[in-house]
């Protein structure tokens, strides 16, 4: 028997792959500036930040590295409204990705700024900076700079992760994929393509987050 593959349905329903790829996208941006920012801030604390913010900040890593990003995502889904906090789908999948992306971005960000030279910490402190605008304005370009491959990685690991949001209901690509077989029973033909759009978004981003490191680090060599 043969299998006669069949995608007459894709200009039917080519809006809602279109929003199942713009709300990945979305998740994607939010997570990805939301994410690397609250990474620096948690990394500034684990290496240079006020002692007492240290442990829970060492918690939260360690909590979210060592668990399963949808048992997070269900956590804030259907256990935060037990406590009376109420998240749309898109609202509580963005926040899952932030939080997910923070705690894997601050342990690449702080091997980078633990790797600098201890020569630019006593140079910013011959210039009579804060600890704070040491950071800021000596140390965190550089670390970033040496890990910025890793952390684009990480970047598109998330990305790719983020197709479990659709268990939640949030209308993704992989929601999409999973509306279109439950309507056209063309499971093989919807799942092939999903994954075809998971695969150029991934090379997408990847290629796109490396030329943004040639903009921004100068020196950052291709990956």
């Amino acid at each position: 028997m043969h299998y006669i593959f069949d995608f007459s349905w894709i200009w039917d329903y080519g809006p809602v792959i279109l929003k199942g790829l713009f709300v990945t996208v979305e998740l994607t941006l939010v997570g990805a500036v939301a994410g690397v920012s609250l990474g620096i801030l948690c990394a500034w604390i684990r290496t240079l930040g006020p002692e007492m913010l240290r442990p829970p900040v060492a918690a939260y890593v360690e909590l979210i590295r060592n668990t399963p990003f949808m048992i997070q995502l269900f956590f804030i889904f259907f256990g935060l409204p037990s406590v009376g906090v109420q998240l749309s789908e898109l609202q509580a999948a963005n926040l899952a990705m932030i939080i997910n992306l923070g705690a894997y971005s601050c342990e690449i960000i702080r091997a980078g700024i633990e790797a600098t030279p201890k020569g630019q910490f006593e140079a910013g402190a011959a210039l009579a900076l804060r600890p704070l605008q040491t950071f800021r304005l000596v140390i965190l370009v550089p670390a970033l700079q040496r890990i910025w491959p890793a952390l684009s990685s990480q970047i598109v690991i998330v990305m790719l992760g983020s197709a479990v949001v659709s268990q939640i209901a949030a209308e993704d690509v992989t929601f999409a994929a999973n509306f279109i077989q439950s309507r056209t029973f063309r499971a093989f033909e919807a799942y092939m393509l999903s994954t075809a759009i998971y695969l150029l978004f991934a090379i997408a981003l990847r290629q796109l987050l490396n030329q943004l490191g040639r903009w921004i680090f100068p020196k950052v060599a291709a990956r």
